[in-house]
């Protein structure tokens, strides 16, 4: 078993940028905590990404694929630089265009990220999952435990990205389940985008100033996958249908719906909870919307900790979890669970590429 500096690096759905981090690990225990970077993608690059999402992608998008590697490396070696920090491996996520289970599509290109960077790069850590009829996601939860070993059980993390998912800690370490909840900012930065100039609704400033449509959230909740028993995972165009439901509604209105959604959909989650969490941990872009937490809070009720407040770099977590996955990857631990993806047993995953 090898411990590795491992730098992850992860560019979610959002399409906001590339966040790198840097991990001391065995894949097993967290020995360290390195430097982060993040890198915005620029205006085009974004546009180009968010115009791409929805399907599975063809031969069409090598050019994107290209630009998305380089926009990585430049993070990796503007890091190290930076910092005069080493690495060991690399952790790639790539970008996510499609999430439909047997389908997943994430592009970017390791073995170029591997030439550019000279370092060893895992890859591709869904396509092993999915092929034994894994849902392929989240990956994260098995980081997840590891971050919260001394926390008192159960409890539940929430990363609120373009997606957001769950994760569900018991007593035992066996005791461990995961799920994409629903709708995460995702939509609700579609919406602003569509509206106005600006990428997202900040600090929840303009979701204060509106009113939440009620008949609407009843019937957005009353949809299929609410009710589908976990493991389960979505695309980020899942619940695209809303964005037309509401575009005769005044806008602030309309992101005030929204946001109420996406915090509905964690007291649907806990529908499909073994036990309730004594306390909801909570990560990603989301944390940094005061609005949604505030209806988070009020509808899950028990205590709710942003994971900065335990000491956790909230931006760069998922960034962490890569590193990590990669170093469990090239020690061939499994990466997915029958409780967090949905596969047989547990399952190793990831592609290494060399320089």
């Amino acid at each position: 078993m090898h411990e590795f500096w491992a730098l992850g690096l992860m560019s979610g759905t959002s399409a906001d940028g590339v966040d790198g981090a840097l991990i001391q690990t065995d894949g097993i225990r967290i020995i360290d905590v390195g430097p982060t970077h993040y890198s915005p993608y620029p205006h085009e690059l974004k546009s180009q990404i968010l115009k791409a999402y929805g399907s599975c992608p063809g031969p069409e998008i090598e050019g994107l694929s290209y630009a998305i590697t380089h926009h990585h490396a430049n993070l990796v070696l503007s890091l190290l630089k930076k910092t005069a920090h080493k690495a060991d491996l690399i952790g790639f996520h790539g970008q996510t265009l499609f999430h439909k289970p047997p389908i997943t599509c994430q592009i970017g290109d390791g073995r170029l990220l591997s030439t550019l960077t000279g370092l060893p790069v895992v890859e591709q850590f869904r396509l092993n999952d999915v092929s034994h009829g894994g849902q392929g996601a989240p990956l994260v939860p098995v980081f997840h435990q590891a971050l919260a070993q001394s926390l008192p059980k159960p409890l539940a993390i929430i990363n609120i990205g373009g997606v957001a998912n769950l994760t569900w800690i018991g007593h035992e370490e066996k005791d461990l389940l995961a799920f994409d909840t629903g709708p995460g900012n995702g939509l609700i930065d579609d919406w602003v985008r569509k509206n106005t100039t600006l990428s997202w609704d900040e600090e929840g400033k303009i979701a204060a100033h509106g009113q939440v449509n009620e008949t609407l959230l009843k019937r957005w909740l009353s949809h299929p996958f609410f009710a589908q028993k976990p493991p389960k995972s979505l695309d980020r165009k899942t619940f695209q249908a809303c964005i037309e439901d509401i575009k005769n509604m005044p806008f602030e209105d309309g992101v005030a719906t929204l946001t109420a959604f996406t915090a509905l959909s964690f007291k649907k989650a806990l529908e499909h909870l073994p036990e309730k969490p004594l306390l909801w941990i909570v990560a990603g872009g989301g944390t940094h919307n005061p609005t949604l937490l505030q209806m988070s809070q009020h509808h899950i009720e028990n205590d709710m900790k942003k994971a900065s407040e335990l000491g956790w770099d909230n931006d760069a977590l998922e960034a962490q979890a890569f590193a990590f996955l990669a170093a469990r990857s090239v020690n061939n631990f499994p990466l997915s669970f029958p409780g967090t993806t949905g596969v047989p047993y547990p399952l190793r995953g990831g592609r290494i590429c060399n320089p």
